[in-house]
């Protein structure tokens, strides 16, 4: 085997509830300001008003792709949009910005050395509409886009095709770790030169269908004051509340990228991912399965948990999942000497689903570049499991060096990355 390529984060591009652009974003970070706002999601419903991350500059009246509003900026070709849903076209713009962010031209992209790898638990709205429509027609008349607009590989099929991809095209199903997954394995295509590059993307729906069966589960606050609904790690926090968005990262070779002349935002120096084996719904209460994805993403990277100035949480407000995450990173730098800020910017944005790992790897990225912490927004009083954690409750202007991220999901996927300064 040749020399391992260093694998780099070249350019970011952001769709969100806290900003469309990095400089948003990053100003939305440091000031912890939330992107809440209170939602109607199924007139005339009791209880179907939540609070929901929403992006600003986007509306989706109706499936008709015709009636559908996105910023003027961004220019998505009819015959791309047509085959689209409201995630996807989050998706086509924040992949457009980091294209542009990381220097590439359309022909870069489109030069058969580049990768789309994505990840949406598809449009329920657009699929429970055409499936509705078949029930109800008796001749089976339905949308020739019924399936492409509405399963969960939607990003691949559409963007695949809007960006020309000649390289690699594969979308990843593994729930609130999905596009982490996608992230982990965009790193070793670089780092085994199967790629030269990998373009990340992961969205999903802010609507009533993506949204309202995590009520059914008992999973989401019934909260209206955000400082209440998203509160990671409080002693008060009762389930978490949901965005939609997407986030868009181009993983490349240090190399290819300082060619171009792209000063990279971050280095992914590491990864790792495994499974508790405990529940297909609740995470293993002893965080062991966390733990565990920690310590490998860590001896994949080199580094000792002495190098770690941040870690960045999956935290999602949850009972459970904050209390398990709490205890494995507590037990993972119990007597390294070493005692690193934690946080959950989900506090701020909300429970992503498949989005939370590009979205919240994306502002690691920022955090390094620009030299900041993220604080804890929303904590008066941190459970018993997080006491013994450093978590601030205002951002911080301080270089972290290195940052290690998490994200869990259903089924007890957890993944784990390591983030360095270039």
């Amino acid at each position: 085997m040749g020399v391992m390529m260093e694998a780099v984060i070249s350019g970011i591009g952001f769709v969100t509830c806290i900003g469309n652009d990095a400089g948003t974003v990053e100003a939305s970070l440091k000031d912890l300001r939330h992107g809440f706002v209170e939602t109607d999601l199924l007139p005339g419903v009791e209880g179907a008003k939540k609070l929901v991350g929403k992006p600003r500059g986007f509306s989706f009246p109706s499936p008709m792709y015709l009636t559908w509003k996105y910023p003027p900026e961004y220019k998505i070709p009819r015959e791309s949009i047509r085959g689209m849903n409201p995630h996807c076209v989050y998706a086509a713009c924040a992949g457009m910005q980091a294209i542009k962010d990381a220097g590439l031209s359309g022909s870069d992209v489109s030069d058969g050395e580049t990768a789309l790898f994505c990840a949406s638990a598809g449009s329920p709205w657009l699929l429970c509409r055409s499936v509705n429509e078949m029930h109800k027609s008796k001749e089976l008349h339905g949308s020739p886009y019924g399936v492409i607009n509405g399963i969960s590989g939607t990003l691949n099929f559409n963007l695949g095709t809007m960006f020309m991809i000649k390289g690699a095209n594969c979308g990843f199903v593994s729930a609130c770790t999905s596009s982490t997954h996608a992230i982990g394995f965009a790193i070793d295509e670089v780092r085994l030169g199967r790629h030269k590059r990998v373009i990340v993307i992961g969205a999903e729906e802010d609507l009533a269908e993506t949204v309202l069966p995590f009520a059914s589960m008992r999973a989401l606050s019934e909260s209206m004051d955000p400082a209440k609904a998203s509160c990671p790690f409080d002693v008060g926090r009762s389930g978490f509340t949901m965005c939609g968005g997407a986030s868009a990262l181009v993983i490349e070779s240090e190399a290819a990228a300082r060619q171009r002349g792209i000063s990279p935002y971050a280095r992914l120096a590491g990864w790792a991912h495994t499974s508790d084996g405990c529940s297909p719904a609740q995470p293993d209460p002893d965080g062991k399965g966390i733990l565990r994805s920690m310590k490998k993403a860590l001896a994949d990277a080199g580094l000792s948990t002495r190098d770690i100035g941040y870690v960045n949480a999956h935290a999602t407000s949850t009972i459970l999942g904050d209390a398990a995450e709490a205890t494995a990173i507590s037990q993972l730098f119990s007597g390294s000497g070493n005692n690193p800020r934690v946080s959950s910017t989900k506090a701020l944005t909300g429970h992503g689903l498949s989005l939370a790992g590009a979205m919240e790897t994306a502002f690691c990225a920022l955090a390094l570049k620009k030299g900041f912490i993220p604080g804890n927004a929303h904590l008066v009083t941190p459970c018993k499991e997080a006491e013994p954690l450093n978590i601030p409750r205002s951002s911080i202007d301080e270089d972290a060096g290195a940052i290690l991220k998490n994200n869990s999901g259903f089924g007890g996927s957890n993944v784990s990355l390591v983030l360095c300064k270039t």
